[in-house]
């Protein structure tokens, strides 16, 4: 088999990929499934950093329209990212591979503190790293956390897992017509409105020119293939 095309990556999980469609919570068997993706990626030799969602547990933009303080809402986010974080690591390390959880918000319980040093060195000590509670500050989502991460491990890549298989022009959900991109320029993107990320994430990869590949996860051998560099969903770089 061919080395894989990256080193190290950063991958951005979406809390819902743990819980049934269409459910909330944790699901085991879910769980488990995601564990093996990333044993499969791990098995590759490729160093793995994980940032997971929360939208499972907790949606800080629901509570609060519902009358809870911004803040506290974002808070209470990053706290079930931990839990997501630790059932992902349960996963991971039944599958006899083994991980760190590091948070931003210090819980030494549980899990390490955040430490970007520390974080490297597990990396390079072939340990998956899951980061959880996001940047340990509300009003930032989970994929800014996510990009801040993949820059200060040094990854060679951003991969985002979503329920759909790239970017498109337009909601495919909604629209049959829509046109999916195999690859688009981080400008291109910006012009056309797309929204790959929040756009503090974005801009954060875009100034650090740190390609970023969106695809769906469920789709068969997807994240080896990826990281083979193989073209599949959409890469989003300084050229289209």
């Amino acid at each position: 088999m061919t080395a894989p095309t990256y080193r190290r990556v950063l991958l951005k999980l979406s809390g819902t990929a743990l819980c049934d469609e269409g459910g909330h919570g944790i699901s085991p068997e879910r769980a488990r499934e995601l564990g093996q993706h990333v044993v499969e990626a791990h098995g590759l030799g490729v160093q793995l950093g994980i940032v997971i969602g929360a939208g499972n547990i907790w949606r800080g933009h629901e509570a609060e329209a519902a009358g809870i303080d911004r803040s506290t809402a974002d808070y209470m986010g990053m706290l079930a990212t931990v839990m997501n974080a630790l059932a992902l690591q349960d996963a991971v390390e039944s599958l006899g591979v083994a991980t760190r959880v590091q948070t931003a918000i210090e819980m030494r319980e549980i899990a390490e503190p955040y430490i970007r040093r520390r974080a490297v060195k597990h990396l390079e000590s072939n340990r998956v790293v899951i980061f959880a509670a996001g940047t340990g500050n509300p009003y930032f989502t989970t994929d800014t956390a996510a990009a801040l991460r993949a820059m200060e491990i040094g990854a060679d890549a951003f991969l985002k897992a979503t329920q759909v298989d790239g970017v498109y022009d337009k909601d495919p959900r909604s629209h049959p017509d829509a046109k999916r991109f195999d690859c688009i320029s981080y400008l291109d993107a910006l012009n056309r409105g797309l929204k790959v990320m929040d756009a503090t994430a974005f801009s954060l990869c875009m100034e650090n020119d740190m390609p970023i590949v969106v695809f769906r996860l469920e789709d068969p051998n997807s994240l080896p293939r990826i990281l083979h560099g193989e073209k599949l969903g959409t890469l989003v770089g300084a050229t289209s």
